[in-house]
């Protein structure tokens, strides 16, 4: 989180400038704080020759002049002058768009005709309103705009397009930016690192997540990116990533049929496979839960239709009976045949089997029940949502912790898991003792 992170540094380039201040420093570190701190012009770039130690800061950058090859010299150009796409509302916009969405060129921020401003460079020093370049010194929930040379029309907004990568779609779990801080300011840790944080987010686990240095990620579903914090007094925290405004590209319809696990499917059953009527997704009767409509817009959660948004083995719902918190849903297979339900879970996942029973204290269970004793669905071992823990398969590695199957890790009474539910952090499960006669 240094200061030159903040700009693009290409060796052996000169760029001829009309505005520049000569300066004797260091270090490159230096120069980039005389820039910060230019006075005489707007600093966009700086030049910094190694043997001499000199330190130019320029009002010009490659975008606005010419430049030629030059060795021992480096040229740092600040990054957000470089972008023509904006972040977010574009409040940090500083490209070189200078009309309006309907083509009409900008007025000079600095002039008083036709339209006389109130957002002046002499008012607003820092808000870059240079020239007439299109920008958002209001914070404008609509983007960048500017005063227009048009006298009936007084100001109109841009057409910048969204930086791709610096915004989100739907919960950030493509997200793919540069971001690494957290919305408090923290400085994230690196994924590849176990300090000051373990954890089991690391690419071998992960590999298809794209948890590159320590940048902002949603590996697991969460309900926007985050990451592990450089303090030892915080955790995790989530990151201030803006959501896109442009829809996400639209891929098909959904599948009305299974494949795979059914995370696509967008059918319209909503009765579980063992005739218990669905809960809508925007209720919390009878039963309450986290999935809400509202915070994962790109789950399918409609109406009370069977869906797969957290990563189960197929379609569920929680059920409109009180006693019965969710079940998974009966859905035809996309190649034609009745749906496959295999061995043990062809029976209702309530109700464990007569053989699903521990011995001992359960750690050598490895049995597939994955409800707790009041009904509870299991949380997933490899996920932090909705509990954050530290049972995770590879700190773990003897302890079969697969799926959302109940185990006993670390050698509690029985097994146990988290639960789904965001309330109740884990619970026992619905499982016997083995017959005392069979143990031995």
């Amino acid at each position: 989180g240094g200061i030159l992170d903040d700009y693009l540094r290409t060796d052996g380039v000169w760029i001829l400038t009309r505005n520049k201040q000569f300066y004797q420093t260091n270090n490159e570190k230096e120069c980039a704080e005389k820039c910060e701190a230019e006075r005489n012009f707007n600093c966009r770039a700086f030049l910094f020759t190694r043997k001499k130690l000199q330190c130019l800061t320029l009002a010009e950058n490659t975008k606005m002049t010419v430049s030629f090859n030059s060795t021992d010299t480096v040229l740092y150009e600040k990054k957000i002058y470089l972008l023509q796409c904006r972040r977010g509302i574009g409040k940090d916009y500083r490209g070189m768009e200078a009309k309006t969405r309907r083509g009409i060129p900008c007025q000079k921020w600095a002039e008083k005709k036709p339209h006389k401003p109130n957002y002046t460079p002499e008012k607003h020093p820092n808000a870059g309103l240079d020239e007439n370049y299109c920008r958002n010194p209001d914070g404008d929930e609509s983007g960048p705009w500017c005063y227009t040379t048009d006298p009936a029309t007084r100001f109109d907004y841009c057409n910048i397009p969204e930086c791709e990568g610096q915004c989100m779609q739907c919960n950030g779990e493509d997200y793919h930016g540069e971001l690494s801080r957290t919305e408090s300011g923290l400085e994230c840790q690196r994924w590849d690192a176990q300090e000051p944080h373990t954890h089991g987010f690391t690419v071998k686990h992960f590999p298809e997540k794209d948890l590159k240095m320590n940048y902002c990620r949603n590996p697991d579903g969460e309900l926007r990116p985050w990451c592990f914090t450089t303090s030892p007094t915080k955790r995790w925290e989530y990151c201030n990533i803006p959501r896109c405004t442009t829809r996400p590209p639209v891929s098909g319809l959904g599948s009305q049929c299974l494949s795979g696990k059914g995370e696509d499917y967008r059918g319209r059953i909503a009765v579980t496979e063992s005739g218990n009527a669905c809960q809508h997704w925007n209720t919390q009767f009878p039963h309450r839960h986290g999935w809400i409509p509202d915070r994962y817009p790109c789950k399918g959660l409609e109406e009370n239709y069977c869906r797969n948004p957290d990563g189960e083995k197929r379609p569920w719902c929680y059920t409109a009976n009180s006693s019965v918190r969710w079940e998974y849903c009966a859905i035809p297979h996309c190649d034609g045949t009745e749906q496959e339900i295999a061995g043990i879970s062809s029976v209702p996942t309530q109700v464990p089997l007569p053989e699903e029973c521990y011995r001992g204290k359960g750690q050598s269970y490895r049995g597939t029940t994955s409800i707790t004793a009041s009904g509870k669905k299991c949380q997933a071992w490899n996920s932090m949502f909705p509990h954050r823990h530290e049972k995770t398969p590879d700190r773990f590695p003897n302890a079969d912790l697969r799926d959302n199957y109940c185990r006993n890790p670390d050698g509690d009474n029985s097994p146990w898991c988290f639960t789904t539910d965001p309330s109740i952090t884990w619970e026992y499960c619905n499982l016997k003792r083995c017959d005392d006669r069979t143990q031995e």
